[in-house]
């Protein structure tokens, strides 16, 4: 080499082959599994980045119910995801949406076995397993492989019950053995368990009367730190109430109760035994859902006035019944809770009777109540007072969501269209109008828009999701345009 030659500068890097591996994590983290795949062939450190923990904490694993050859690989790639990267695992949700046959779920069954095995041989983080809505009481389940997925769910659960806080197995429909054995499987070799968020809602299947069953009582009696419970009415006792204040009144926080039309709930339940957990769990709040169950008379056996109630779900579900009247309960029965609740979701048919004013007056009794939805038959100037309440400082609402419709003109009539409430069978027959197009009503969502979310929903020429594309599209259009923030 000549003396005046220049020594040969290797080529400047990219400024990718110093990035921060803080930051290189990060870029990761947005990746799919298949660009992580692709990116951990790069270079040694990209490949040693694929293994961080950080990327595999949270995982979603989701089964398709229906044969398809996009989805023909999905059992397998989820044994291949939980062999290579399970031992990251601290959060795993698994879906199986709506399983077609029973071919469909003996593949999930294997599957399951084979992924809940090798996760409770290589991992000892999991804190979170949520597996909804599976439905078992189907037909699509044949005994042997209902019985095989329940025991390998078991199995599992014995492992892991030591570590695991967050368990929801909504919609699992077993009977009240299965069901029992299932959570007896948390605290297998010890006498309680330690999960602190349990999500049973429409874990037992329809029509099981189990407040009467010793074995459930005994059962939720090994929970010792529950801070969040998720049930349905169907469960509810008073030994249950006992066993909650005894075991988990120092951390029960929140009780979210469902109570369905096709699940028994004519158990008596003592005031005193809801009156002694609420004393000594100082902090719970009590959230109701009914489907429609909306009778006054089962309403007072069930909400009673020394329940801590913070949420109220009615629904009807569109059901008319003309002997039945919604007054009663808004005058009488939810004035009680108007010093705890805070949120209530209306959805019944009240074409027989105006409540304009005693919805307006619930509302103004509930000094703690800042979320209010309501699908009914309401006239604008219903909106109206409310937004001028909040505006005087009458009310603490902060949010305000309200369905409404009126009439079209019969064709040929040659009249306007005018304001009207009309029937639920209506609704298809029905065009949008804006509740709020009216200036006064215009002049109060400018004023207090800071303070209240007011969000009125429009109604499509269709019912969603039963009408044609064009429709669905308007429908989704709609609500994102009506609202005001």
């Amino acid at each position: 080499m000549d003396e005046d030659s220049q020594p040969i500068q290797p080529q400047d890097q990219s400024c990718w082959a110093s990035l921060p591996d803080v930051c290189l994590r990060r870029v990761f983290w947005w990746l799919g599994d298949r660009d992580r795949s692709r990116a951990a062939l790069v270079c040694r450190k990209w490949n040693q980045m694929m293994f961080s923990a950080d990327l595999w904490r949270y995982r979603t694993i989701t089964f398709s119910g229906r044969p398809s050859r996009v989805h023909a690989s999905e059992f397998e790639s989820a044994l291949w995801y939980v062999k290579k990267f399970g031992r990251y695992l601290e959060h795993l949700e698994i879906k199986f949406l709506n399983p077609y046959n029973a071919i469909l779920t003996k593949k999930f069954q294997v599957t399951m076995r084979g992924l809940l095995s090798c996760l409770g041989k290589s991992n000892n983080r999991l804190k979170s397993l949520s597996v909804q809505q599976l439905e078992l009481d189907r037909l699509v389940w044949r005994n042997s492989i209902r019985s095989s997925f329940i025991k390998s769910l078991s199995f599992f659960l014995k492992k892991v019950g030591k570590h695991l806080d967050y368990l929801n197995l909504k919609g699992a429909r077993l009977t009240v053995e299965q069901g029992c054995m299932v959570l007896n499987s948390l605290s297998y070799l010890r006498s309680e368990s330690v999960v602190s968020q349990l999500n049973i809602e429409d874990y037992f299947s329809h029509h099981l009367a189990v407040y009467s069953s010793a074995q459930f009582t005994r059962t939720m009696a090994t929970f010792h730190s529950l801070a969040s419970l998720t049930l349905n009415y169907n469960c509810i006792s008073d030994e249950l109430l006992e066993n909650l204040c005894e075991n988990n009144a120092g951390t029960l926080w929140t009780m979210n109760i469902k109570c369905h039309i096709h699940d028994p709930h004519g158990q008596v339940i003592w005031g005193m035994s809801w009156a002694k957990l609420a004393r000594h769990a100082t902090n719970l709040k009590v959230n109701f859902f009914f489907e429609r169950v909306m009778k006054y008379e089962r309403l007072a056996r069930i909400l009673l006035q020394e329940i801590p109630i913070r949420s109220l779900s009615l629904r009807s579900c569109y059901f008319s019944d003309p002997d039945w009247s919604m007054r009663p309960t808004l005058t009488d029965l939810l004035p009680t809770f108007r010093h705890t609740l805070q949120k209530l979701t209306f959805e019944f048919n009240n074409n027989h009777e105006s409540l304009d004013e005693e919805l307006h007056l619930l509302v103004l009794s509930c000094r703690k109540l800042f979320y209010f939805k309501i699908w009914a038959f309401l006239d604008v100037r219903f909106v109206e007072r409310i937004l001028k309440s909040q505006e005087e400082g009458q009310c603490s609402l902060r949010t305000l969501k309200v369905w409404r419709t009126r009439r079209l003109p019969r064709p040929g009539s040659g009249s306007r269209t005018r304001r009207s409430r009309v029937p639920w069978e209506s609704a298809a027959r029905t065009r949008p109008v804006n509740p709020v197009v009216d200036g006064a009503s215009h002049r109060l969502v400018t004023s207090v828009g800071h303070s209240l979310r007011f969000t009125p929903v429009l109604f499509p020429r269709a019912t969603p999701g039963c009408g044609s594309a064009k429709s669905s599209r308007f429908w989704e259009e709609t609500r994102r345009t009506s609202t005001w923030s």
